[in-house]
């Protein structure tokens, strides 16, 4: 299947490239664009907003067009707002964000529907849709390291004119490489619906709303956690911000390895855990509530370090199981499922951040950790809804 996947699996690990430059190196950065540090940073809210905003309105669009080339378009748009950037003016930076969200709208639904295409049998397609998430998470957790030794070159930019170019080398490859099968079978269906008709028939699979509802509360939840995460390891602990790496990398490598191992567990429908969906998002969100609940009240660094890794573990499961999920139940609704569903993402990185800040400012650690769990509670209502497949 790697073999088969590959420049999926590689346009999915540059696409969390730019950003990651734009967040390691936000100081340099800022004082390229002789700007204040917050103003830069808040710019990185625009890439959301335009993430949210495109994978809401382009949904039903990119069913329409070859796959293949809607990657390809989502790599080179990448390209060029990586190689705008390195200008380092604020208008620069501007254009970056938004083009980065743009892209990432486009290319994160074409390259699951891309993956899940390739394959027949509900345990394959699940599993293709799982690698391709696992792979980004697996990324999130080394691009840090990745990114810090391209930037020995030239620096930030030197690290933004290599993403850039070897995001458009991707490019080519979808468009010259292997895909055109894809392409046939797709056009083969025949002509997909209307812009409307995509949307109403989406309506009429209550089960797919509220997997994307579940995944943009479940995001909601584990982002606004991690955006206090490293505040709370300094104030709690005195850890350093290099110290706080090694926490970073724990948190991430519980939420690979929780993405693998439930895209292996559920992918077939004949074990256990692929007969009863429903359980696998239960014990997940429970997990992940008692891990949000626990882990700012806990003193000690090993409970925190275990509640830490609970936390990046149980959402991990739920990511997958509902990626999984989405893939096999959706049908030809996929691009368009997809994309709703990274737009609800997106909107649960905002949500997140706000309800954490919020919940913080009204009553310290304890209110961050009553606000974030509220997202998990109302998921852990909505997995009543996932019936299991019927045998």
């Amino acid at each position: 299947m790697v073999r088969d996947l590959w420049l999926v699996l590689l346009a999915s690990i540059i696409g969390l490239f730019p950003f990651t430059v734009y967040s390691t190196f936000l100081v340099p950065i800022a004082a390229a664009a002789r700007a204040p540090e917050e103003g830069i940073g808040f710019l990185r809210g625009l890439g959301g907003l335009a993430a949210l905003l495109a994978g809401i309105t382009l949904a039903p669009l990119i069913t329409r067009w070859a796959r293949n080339r809607v990657a390809a378009a989502g790599l080179v748009l990448l390209a060029i707002a990586s190689a705008v950037a390195t200008t380092g003016t604020v208008a620069a930076l501007t254009v970056f964000c938004l083009g980065i969200g743009l892209a990432t709208a486009v290319l994160t639904p074409a390259l699951l529907t891309t993956a899940t295409s390739r394959f027949t049998g509900t345990g394959n397609i699940g599993r293709a849709a799982t690698m391709v998430t696992a792979t980004q998470s697996l990324a999130a957790v080394f691009a840090g390291p990745i990114i810090g030794a391209l930037g020995v070159w030239y620096g930030w930019q030197g690290a933004l004119w290599i993403t850039a170019a070897v995001s458009a080398a991707v490019a080519y490859g979808f468009l010259r490489g292997r895909g055109r099968k894809q392409d046939r079978s797709q056009a083969s269906t025949g002509a997909p619906p209307g812009y409307a008709a995509s949307f109403r028939a989406l309506r009429a699979r209550p089960v797919l709303l509220a997997l994307i509802v579940i995944a943009a509360l479940r995001t909601a939840s584990f982002m606004g956690y991690l955006a206090f995460l490293a505040a709370f390891y300094h104030d709690e602990f005195e850890l350093s911000a290099a110290t706080f790496t090694l926490v970073w990398t724990l948190s991430g490598s519980s939420f690979f390895l929780g993405n693998y191992l439930t895209g292996r567990w559920v992918r077939d429908p004949a074990t256990g855990a692929g007969r009863h969906p429903r359980t696998v998002l239960t014990a997940g969100l429970f997990g992940a509530l008692v891990a949000v609940l626990g882990v700012f009240h806990i003193h000690a660094l090993l409970p925190a370090l275990a509640a830490t890794a609970l936390m990046g573990f149980s959402h991990a499961v739920v990511a997958a199981q509902v990626t999984t999920l989405i893939a096999v139940r959706s049908g030809d609704l996929s691009t368009v499922a997809f994309s709703l569903n990274a737009a609800g993402m997106s909107l649960g990185v905002f949500g997140g951040a706000l309800l954490g800040g919020f919940g913080l400012a009204t009553a310290g650690h304890t209110g961050l950790a009553v606000a974030l769990s509220l997202p998990t509670l109302l998921a852990l209502l909505l997995a009543g809804s996932v019936r299991d497949p019927v045998r």
